[in-house]
């Protein structure tokens, strides 16, 4: 049984955007489901906002392929796309004692954002300060949340430099903002068009990655204290050559085979850091709601703040993930209730 549940105020059924087997965005398509009910340990949220992700898209097309072992070998697991998401509590479970009916909230989830209404692990989620837009609190989770964690593994201190490959999209936009927050000289690389962003976000110098490139002479050998590679096709000893000795090269994402995706460059990154005064760090980002707590703080400070390039409506999520799915997404793209 449901410890409170606003029964009278939650309809029979909700619109949810669904997929049943493995594709593109054709695959998706708005159903009519139950509104579920929240089990122990879990809350019934009604959405507001959904932030998607790259993930969003591996897991729509479920490549790597490695992933169906973990996500579903012939469907996904959760039918329902959509892991960022903020909502209001409307159904708490047995077991839940720190979240009541009406309380905001955002967090990272296994999915079911697409929808009017989502379950939630009550572990994943925290507050969202009432400053803080739906919108963009949904943006943070994922795209922030790893941004955080790269310069953490990263570790340049005040005053350091650090270039950002890939400065554009969601992750990109966070890292460059919470470099500049904390004292961090930022050089970036990112698309021609979104230069004039990026700059205005705190990096001091941005070139075009058509036109320079890790080896070229506008970015110099040794210069760095890290580099966050966030586009994940350079080469990785020209990555490790532009840090400085003891400066980090952190892999938070990379190119690779429709099999295993970017094993194989993670590991031959862990073979060029043998012995070497120049790390090469893949980065295996995870949910921490603690550091969401202090991204939150950042955005109702006016300290950081999400770029978010599209809003859709929720009738529209399917064009939304066809959006992203396209690439070359600036910032973050989101769907609001």
């Amino acid at each position: 049984m449901n410890r409170q549940t606003d029964a009278a105020a939650l309809p029979a059924t909700m619109t949810a955007w669904t997929q049943h087997r493995y594709g593109g965005p054709e695959t998706i398509a708005d159903e009519t489901l139950p509104v579920p009910r929240p089990t122990t340990g879990e809350v019934l949220l009604r959405v507001r906002a959904t932030g998607l992700n790259a993930a969003d898209t591996h897991l729509m097309r479920g490549e790597p392929l490695l992933l169906r072992l973990i996500f579903g070998l012939r469907r996904p697991k959760h039918a329902v796309r959509g892991m960022d998401v903020a909502g209001t509590v409307v159904g708490v479970g047995e077991g839940v004692a720190d979240l009541a009916l009406g309380d905001e909230v955002v967090g990272e989830l296994p999915g079911g954002g697409l929808g009017s209404y989502c379950m939630a692990p009550v572990g994943r989620l925290v507050a969202r300060p009432l400053s803080v837009q739906p919108s963009d609190a949904a943006s943070l989770p994922i795209a922030a949340g790893t941004a955080w964690q790269a310069l953490a593994l990263a570790d340049v201190g005040e005053g350091g430099r650090v270039l950002v490959i890939g400065a554009s999209g969601g992750v990109g936009t966070f890292a460059v903002q919470l470099s500049v927050d904390r004292g961090v000289d930022v050089w970036a690389l990112t698309g021609e068009r979104s230069m004039e962003l990026v700059a205005g976000l705190g990096a001091s110098r941005v070139f075009d990655y058509r036109a320079v490139q890790p080896g070229s002479a506008e970015i110099p050998d040794d210069s760095f204290d890290a580099v966050l590679d966030i586009a994940g096709t350079a080469p990785l000893r020209a990555l490790r050559r532009l840090v400085r000795p003891g400066g980090r090269v952190v892999l938070v994402s990379g190119e690779g085979g429709r099999i295993l995706g970017p094993i194989g460059r993670i590991l031959k990154a862990s073979v060029l850091s043998i012995a070497s005064r120049r790390g090469l760090r893949p980065l295996a980002a995870t949910a921490k709601p603690e550091v969401l707590r202090q991204l939150l703080d950042l955005v109702a400070a006016g300290r950081v703040r999400p770029v978010i390039e599209r809003s859709y409506p929720l009738d529209a999520a399917g064009a939304a993930l066809a959006h992203l799915d396209a690439g070359h997404t600036v910032g973050k793209v989101v769907v609001v209730a």
